[in-house]
């Protein structure tokens, strides 16, 4: 059985692949491979992180915001519909989303 798996897009870019390797409650875990426009919309999440990591809410929502007027779109690799509302946190390898 393959693992289910979304191409993360920009527009026509690739910014990478998750591919699921578990679910906790509300959110899907998966792994990250970076493609190379992964370095256009990584300053983001990374700011996000930290925000979130340094207790700041302000500049957490801030962040959150930029990451969704990015238009980031969750394509699947099964053909199914482009998720276009969800909520995404990638670190390093790591990312997680719920739609």
């Amino acid at each position: 059985m393959t693992a289910q798996s979304w191409q993360l897009t920009r527009g026509d870019a690739l910014i990478g692949t998750l591919t699921r390797e578990g679910v906790d409650m509300f959110w899907t875990d998966c792994h990250f491979e970076p493609a190379s426009a992964w370095e256009t919309v990584r300053p983001l999440f990374e700011a996000s992180r930290d925000s979130w990591r340094r207790d700041d809410e302000e500049a957490a929502l801030a962040a959150d915001q930029a990451i969704y007027e990015a238009e980031l779109v969750l394509v699947p690799d099964d053909g199914g519909a482009p998720i276009t509302e969800f909520l995404p946190r990638i670190s390093e390898q790591t990312a997680r989303f719920r739609s």
